[in-house]
């Protein structure tokens, strides 16, 4: 089978002005599906896929139809200082049942993360974040995920047999942590909001050593979350993390949210992570969407997405180690010592945690972004909380 028996094109009257695009416009930059599905033969960098599929996206029935009306906005974007290699590979189809939705998903995720090439899916409901999960599970390898979402979505399940692999927008990371064989090493939330979070579910975010970042810690100070978007593999963005005055295109948006700008930082963070391999924007609906605002700025998330992938240091560390430094910290109440690298590429920082005994056969210690704070609490002589819960997890 071949990935364009997925696809339906784009609609042309709806994305395609009538005089067409200046030749700076990524409109006339990018290979995208409106007669022939584009060939992934040759170099390709970034593949942007829709997915119509808002079937169990609870109270915002709609954002199966977003994804052209992000497009029309994003191809009139100018493209960035260097040369774009993007395909639009169209729509995925609503499949006869959901199921099928999220097979295609997870096939079409796969194989171009198979191929290097970064899927950027335009969605639909986040319940696809699922199907985006799973995509993995043929690589073989364990998955660091961000969402930036303002609620958990850990509702009960009530899809039965656990070979259903059916969930909904406010279940699918309760789906995501019961997933047998277990291949998620790191889950971490960026801009929850405390009431619309159970005691509950904050508890099992403690106790598994997972990362929740409330709103209110990073409203204005979005930095402090680039080393935790740096350790994702793959990213799941719900458009309603982001307040509605800036973005009302959602049934569920909420007064409270990241502003825009912070919100397209995060995307371009996103972008410049070497290590992420996908990444999907959800919920959007062109229904509550006034003059088309939500729509243009899930078109400048893109854009900055873009933008960083193209401005990569690919400088993880450590190779060569010339373009590094090493610092060795140690605590005040034990012999141990904490070791930091610092890039001299970029000035990035990350804190090496040591596998337990026989935790690795191939590698002494796991690498783990941060921030310079980190060092700056190592050096004080207390050990960085990052260091602890990665260490736990190592186990």
């Amino acid at each position: 089978m071949s990935l364009s028996d997925f696809f339906s094109p784009i609609d042309q009257k709806k994305v395609i002005p009538a005089k067409g695009y200046y030749t700076s416009q990524l409109g006339s930059k990018i290979e995208y599906y409106a007669v022939d599905f584009p060939s992934l033969e040759e170099k390709t960098d970034i593949a942007i896929i829709g997915v119509m599929e808002d079937r169990n996206a609870l109270d915002n029935s709609g954002c199966a139809l977003g994804a052209d009306y992000v497009r029309e906005k994003l191809y009139r974007l100018n493209e960035g200082n260097y040369n774009t290699k993007i395909v639009d590979l169209g729509n995925i189809r609503q499949g006869a049942s959901i199921t099928d939705t999220y097979i295609a998903l997870k096939t079409v995720v796969s194989e171009l993360v198979k191929k290097d090439i970064i899927p950027v899916i335009i969605g639909g409901g986040q319940d696809l974040t699922y199907a985006q999960y799973l995509a993995y599970e043929d690589l073989e390898q364990k998955v660091d995920l961000v969402i930036v979402d303002s609620h958990f979505d850990l509702e009960d399940d009530d899809s039965g047999s656990s070979e259903n692999i059916e969930t909904t927008s406010a279940s699918y990371l309760n789906k995501i942590f019961l997933h047998e064989p277990n291949y998620l090493f790191n889950y971490s939330n960026l801009g929850y909001q405390t009431y619309f979070a159970s005691q509950d579910s904050l508890r099992v975010m403690e106790k598994l050593y997972f990362d929740v970042h409330r709103l209110g810690a990073l409203s204005g100070n979005v930095a402090v979350a680039e080393p935790i978007i740096r350790n994702a593999s793959m990213i799941s963005f719900d458009i309603g993390a982001i307040r509605s005055s800036d973005a009302m295109g959602n049934a569920n948006a909420t007064p409270n949210g990241f502003y825009g700008e912070e919100a397209c930082q995060i995307a371009r963070y996103a972008g410049f992570n070497d290590k992420l391999s996908s990444i999907g924007f959800y919920e959007f609906n062109p229904a509550y969407d006034n003059n088309g605002q939500t729509a243009t700025l899930l078109a400048q998330m893109i854009w900055y997405f873009i933008d960083g992938v193209y401005n990569r240091k690919r400088d993880f560390p450590l190779n060569p180690k010339s373009q590094y430094l090493i610092y060795k910290t140690s605590l005040k109440h034990d012999d141990h010592e904490v070791v930091f690298v610092k890039s001299k590429k970029s000035d990035r920082w990350w804190m090496q945690v040591p596998y337990p005994a026989g935790g690795s056969k191939n590698e002494r210690f796991h690498l783990v972004p941060c921030q310079y704070d980190d060092y700056k609490t190592a050096v004080s002589g207390e050990m960085p909380d990052l260091w602890w819960r990665t260490y736990q997890k190592l186990n």
